[in-house]
């Protein structure tokens, strides 16, 4: 059977619910789920073996890389971390588009992976405000179709 890993961090919990949306969308194509707010996961979670690995993060005030809070030192760690060649990853997080760098947390995950070797298997989700069911769904979906 095909697994995954989600880690994410949330302050609102727009990003939560993302995050079990997804979950969900994945269980509906018989992908075996392993959910973890970040808070309850270690970069070392990444050496684990997955067939795909999901990280999603918000993205808070004016700056380029403000991710949430209880994202940040998970994102520090990734850098040190063993390299990612050969996992598949895809990310997502929500932000406000009247901000200058809408999702900046979104494009600054996907360097960091792609940095460690890893592979994007889709276009980062990016969501405007309150995340809705039927983009989340489409876009899993998406990903889907990659493994």
């Amino acid at each position: 059977m095909t697994s995954a890993l989600i880690i994410y961090g949330s302050t609102t919990g727009n990003t939560e619910f993302t995050a079990e949306e997804i979950e969900t969308a994945l269980k509906e194509s018989n992908v075996d789920i392993t959910l973890k707010n970040v808070t309850d996961a270690g970069v070392e979670e990444l050496e684990k073996e997955f067939d795909l690995y999901l990280l999603g993060a918000s993205t808070w005030g004016e700056d380029e890389i403000e991710l949430q809070e209880d994202f940040v030192d998970f994102f520090d760690d990734m850098k040190d971390a063993p390299s990612f060649e050969g996992k598949r990853f895809a990310v997502f997080g929500c932000g406000d588009s009247s901000y200058d760098y809408f999702c900046g947390a979104v494009d600054a995950i996907e360097e960091r992976v792609k940095a460690k070797g890893g592979t994007l298997v889709a276009e980062g989700l990016k969501i405007d405000g309150d995340p809705e069911t039927d983009e989340i769904k489409e876009w899993t979906e998406s990903v889907v179709s990659t493994i």
